[in-house]
């Protein structure tokens, strides 16, 4: 089954808008983010499955998950985040502490991230990718001889938690809409 992330900036405006149904885990309690746009046998009094998840994907319910990317907050319309992801942001901003800590998967890392320096969305996918229990031996090759070395490792599976490319290409998409977003509120008139 394919996996389905949907990112809103406060979901519960969405989740007003569409009927769905909520996941359940396989504890009964409820999906932080999952739900079902379908017909799937459900709890009516609580709105939520009666399967959990795991077990609604093998019998050929999809799961869509809706989360809350605080990062798109400020983000006016369509046109404007067409903007902010197209514009080249300011790539040494990441090496400000005070910026980067600001920033959604990048937060915390700010050494790491001073010391690689990404200077584009392929290369701060990888960045982000780097960050996960199944890539973060790559980071001392990464270190020692730039993202091009790691190019053809970063997005092989593996056993242990890893991103695959097009989940780091959108969440590097959204930290371009961060930083870019913060730097158009700062050089706003009052």
């Amino acid at each position: 089954m394919p996996d389905i992330d949907l990112d809103f900036a406060n979901r519960a405006v969405a989740l007003k808008k569409i009927k769905h149904i909520d996941a359940i885990l396989e504890s009964n309690k409820r999906h932080n983010t999952g739900i079902y746009v379908q017909s799937i046998p459900y709890n009516p009094i609580e709105n939520s499955s009666t399967l959990d998840y795991k077990s609604a994907e093998d019998r050929g319910y999809f799961k869509i998950d809706f989360l809350n990317v605080s990062a798109y907050e400020g983000v006016r319309d369509k046109a404007h985040l067409t903007q902010l992801m197209n514009t080249e942001p300011l790539w040494q901003l990441l090496e400000e502490k005070d910026f980067c800590d600001k920033i959604f998967h990048v937060n915390g890392y700010h050494d790491l991230i001073a010391e690689l320096k990404p200077g584009s969305i392929e290369q701060l996918a990888m960045f982000i990718a780097l960050l996960r229990p199944g890539k973060k031996h790559l980071i001392p090759i990464c270190k020692e001889k730039g993202f091009d070395a790691i190019k053809d490792d970063i997005w092989t599976k593996t056993e242990e938690y890893s991103f695959k490319h097009a989940h780091s290409i959108a969440y590097a998409h959204v930290v371009v809409v961060q930083m870019n977003l913060i730097c158009e509120q700062i050089s706003a008139p009052f």
